[in-house]
């Protein structure tokens, strides 16, 4: 059945062991929604729900405009007749299958006149050709996982959930795979829900963010906007940043640099493969921020722009978040309350942001 209206919506509520799931949300019909929050906040109860894996008492699910679940209507689609892929934290490959063999599985659980991922497809985008022989017990944890995906890609899903999928890999791992992931979002017509209770995975790879704690959305919106919000968990703490959409406008490859404008002023990035012209995501911490009433001249600093202070929140023992406006684009500072005294910085003050590293997430 097609409900009007497209995007996902879904509305949860089911009771279990020392918790309950209270959930209703409405996100975008494409690109990358993280669902974000601690440990047993219920982001995997959810997606478990979304799947068909677990039951709700009380149920409702939309995906741009099919209805998979309304339990008010007595309309429930089992597992197997939603057209959705899952990656778990774990890869669970076949053990006793080569990587060839794996994907085919997934390959032949859609009839030919609905594949719209094919086997080529996903083999390129996980960088897999020199994989294909090889068995799932030879693989590195990172390799394992991009198998795992592509399997899933091959499903042809309507709706692709991954349930930290970079959870049980080390540091290495993570960096060699959320390239892959990026391409993913790059180039593939396919929303996704991505859990996870790592701030850098959903700066660098969503569009949309959804906060889970207790089992209830706390909030839900456009990723840049909900990092820097105040009143939230995400903008305080040692990992708070803000995400910048910027333009490459110049590369110096004599000193490794390249540098990007965006609303409120020019970054400069220790990055020499940057092109002329290339969008680029940037992710800025709050702790790499400093305040100054004045342009400071002869300093090491690089990257100062003028901002306006949109407000100011406690932070950990002597020390605020201060949120700013540049140019219409959110960024955060981390100070102590004395500097903070100091600067007499209240809402709507002019100051001059100092930021001393940015990172160029993709």
């Amino acid at each position: 059945m097609k409900p009007e209206g497209g995007g996902i919506t879904a509305s949860f509520r089911r009771a279990f062991t020392g918790f309950s799931l209270d959930v209703s949300l409405a996100v975008p019909g494409r690109g990358v929604t993280a669902i974000f929050g601690p440990s047993g906040s219920g982001k995997t109860s959810l997606l478990r729900c979304i799947a068909g894996l677990e039951r709700a008492g009380s149920g409702h699910l939309s995906v741009n405009g099919e209805l998979w679940q309304d339990d008010a209507a007595g309309i429930f689609l089992p597992v197997h007749r939603r057209p959705l892929g899952y990656v778990f934290q774990e890869a669970s490959l076949f053990e006793h299958l080569d990587v060839a063999r794996n994907l085919d599985f997934g390959l032949r659980r859609v009839p030919p006149a609905q594949r719209r991922v094919s086997l080529e497809q996903a083999i390129a985008l996980l960088g897999l050709q020199a994989l294909m022989q090889r068995m799932p017990a030879t693989l590195s944890g990172g390799e394992r996982q991009r198998v795992a995906i592509a399997r899933a890609l091959v499903t042809s899903p309507r709706l692709l959930l991954m349930d930290e999928p970079l959870a049980s890999l080390d540091l290495a791992r993570k960096a060699e795979i959320l390239p892959y992931l990026e391409r993913l979002h790059g180039e593939l017509d396919m929303p996704v829900l991505y859990v996870s209770h790592a701030p850098d995975e959903v700066a660098r790879l969503a569009d949309h963010l959804v906060l889970l704690d207790a089992g209830r959305v706390t909030a839900s919106g456009p990723t840049r906007e909900l990092m820097t919000r105040l009143d939230l968990p995400l903008a305080h703490g040692d990992a708070a940043a803000a995400v910048l959409d910027a333009v490459v406008s110049a590369v110096e490859p004599d000193w490794h640099m390249s540098h990007a404008e965006f609303p409120g002023g020019r970054i400069s990035l220790l990055n020499p493969s940057l092109q002329v012209g290339q969008r680029v995501r940037v992710r800025i911490q709050a702790r790499d921020v400093s305040l100054t009433l004045a342009r400071q001249e002869g300093t090491s600093v690089q990257n100062i722009f003028p901002v306006i202070v949109t407000g100011l929140a406690a932070d950990s023992p002597g020390q605020l978040m201060v949120g700013l406006d540049a140019g219409g684009s959110a960024l955060l500072a981390r100070i102590t309350q004395k500097s903070a005294q100091a600067l007499r910085l209240q809402p709507g003050s002019r100051v001059f942001a100092q930021v001393k590293g940015v990172a160029v997430l993709g």
